[in-house]
C-alpha cells in the first residue's frame, strides 16, 4: 500500500494525508469556492463562518473529461446529487471543519487541517469523524476521499483527472481488506 491510502484510527473516524503543490491560498481556494471546490469534490458555497452554510452539489461526471457509466452499487444516488452542513470550524487558510449529512446513518463531521509542508507544498490533513458503523459504508467512504483528494492533487498539478469511478470502484476492494 502508499501513503494514500487513508488510516482507520478508531472505529468511527478515518484520517488522510497528501503533500500538495501549491499555497496556502491555492488550496484553502479548492476547499472553500465553488468554482474550485467543483473540480475535484463538488460544486457549492462554503459560508465563511462557524454556523455558516456548506453545500455540495455532487456530479462525479464533470470531475473529469472521461465519460462513464454509474456503477450498478450507487444508483440509488444517481447522477447528481446535493448534500448539505454546517462549519463546526473556520480558521483561514489552516482550517475548516463542517458537519456531513449522512442521511439515515446521521450526522458526521470532515475536518481539513493545512499546514505549509515546504516552499512549494501544502500538507493536507482531511479527519472524518463519527463515521455510521457500516463496513459498506466505510468502503464507500474510504475510496471516496482517496479517489477526491488524488483528483484534487491532479487538479493543483495541472494534470487531467482520470475517470472518478474508474479510479473508485478498484479502491473500495483495498478499502474493504482493511476494515476486514
Amino acid at each position: 500500500m502508499n501513503n494514500d491510502f487513508g488510516t482507520f484510527t478508531d472505529n468511527e473516524t478515518i484520517r488522510f494525508k497528501r503533500v500538495l503543490r501549491g499555497t496556502l491560498k491555492q488550496v484553502w481556494a479548492c476547499l472553500t469556492e465553488s468554482e474550485h471546490k467543483a473540480k475535484w469534490l463538488a460544486g457549492g458555497d462554503v459560508e465563511p463562518k462557524i454556523g455558516g452554510k456548506v453545500t455540495h452539489h455532487f456530479n462525479h461526471q464533470n470531475l473529469s473529461e472521461e465519460k462513464e457509466t454509474l456503477p450498478e452499487k450507487y444508483s440509488d444516488i444517481g447522477k447528481t446529487s446535493t448534500s448539505y452542513g454546517e462549519i463546526t470550524k473556520y480558521e483561514p487558510y489552516t482550517l475548516l471543519g463542517y458537519t456531513w449529512d449522512e442521511g439515515d446513518e446521521g450526522t458526521s463531521e470532515v475536518i481539513f487541517e493545512l499546514s505549509q509542508h515546504n516552499p512549494d507544498s501544502i500538507l493536507l490533513i482531511l479527519t472524518h469523524k463519527r463515521i455510521p458503523d457500516n463496513n459498506d459504508f466505510k468502503v464507500g467512504l474510504g475510496a471516496g476521499w482517496h479517489t477526491h483528494l488524488n483528483i484534487l492533487r491532479d487538479v493543483l498539478e495541472g494534470k487531467a483527472a482520470r475517470g472518478f469511478w474508474k479510479i473508485h470502484m478498484p479502491l473500495e476492494n483495498e478499502y474493504e481488506k482493511m476494515i476486514k
